[in-house]
């Protein structure tokens, strides 16, 4: 059970980074003048839905935390409907605190909004996927040791790491953005390698784990 949900853990964290990759090489083809750089617009809104996308087919298809009873149709739409309110919820709150470390208030609202998405779909869309809407559940994974299998563990590191590395390619940039060479892209890719980074070391620790410990099995047979 336990290398069922390492090397699931992993394929999730592969297909991930690869729809991240894929979400800024293949538009290259599809679109005109695409650049991560250049029209980072369009790559936000594509990396975000890219990103969206594997989180809910994964949370469908392997359940990680699937509910003991059996719930009707009508409930199912009720929690889809709290998920979205939840995740606009997390957009607007993620935009306020980007707007009080320093962004623009009225000018360059749709990027900083995207960059809230951004944010809110590598941190509140997983947990979402993963814990479902139960509070006490979210409290108990970040809380110290609160991590009850694999995937609370993963999504912990995952989720805090996301915004570290957002706060980190901010950190060069002064907090008045008001320059032009104060791009707030760098808050996009640091946002988008730092969590690239933690999954895929998540899986190379995940299958090494289970590499070594069915060697140390085999040794013992």
């Amino acid at each position: 059970m336990k290398n069922m949900e390492i090397m699931s853990m992993a394929s999730v964290h592969f297909v991930c980074v690869l729809s991240i990759i894929l979400s800024a090489l293949i538009p290259v083809f599809l679109l005109e003048k695409f650049s991560v750089l250049e029209t980072h617009l369009t790559w936000l809104c594509i990396c975000s839905v890219s990103v969206a996308a594997v989180n809910i087919i994964a949370s469908i298809v392997l359940k990680p935390n699937p509910s003991p009873k059996r719930n009707s149709l009508s409930h199912k739409v009720t929690r889809f409907l709290k998920s979205c309110l939840y995740f606009m919820i997390s957009c607007l709150l993620f935009h306020t605190i980007i707007v009080l470390y320093g962004a623009p208030l009225l000018e360059s609202v749709l990027e900083t909004f995207l960059f809230a998405v951004l944010l809110s779909t590598f941190t509140t869309l997983r947990c979402l996927c993963l814990l479902g809407l139960n509070l006490q559940v979210w409290i108990r994974v970040f809380s110290k040791n609160g991590a009850m299998s694999i995937w609370d563990s993963s999504l912990q590191i995952t989720t805090v790491c996301s915004i570290v590395g957002a706060w980190l390619g901010a950190f060069p940039i002064p907090l008045d953005w008001d320059r032009p060479w104060q791009s707030r892209i760098e808050l996009f890719n640091g946002c988008g390698v730092i969590l690239l980074c933690i999954l895929f070391q998540r899986s190379l620790i995940a299958l090494g784990w289970q590499y070594s410990r069915e060697c140390r099995g085999g040794r013992l047979n």
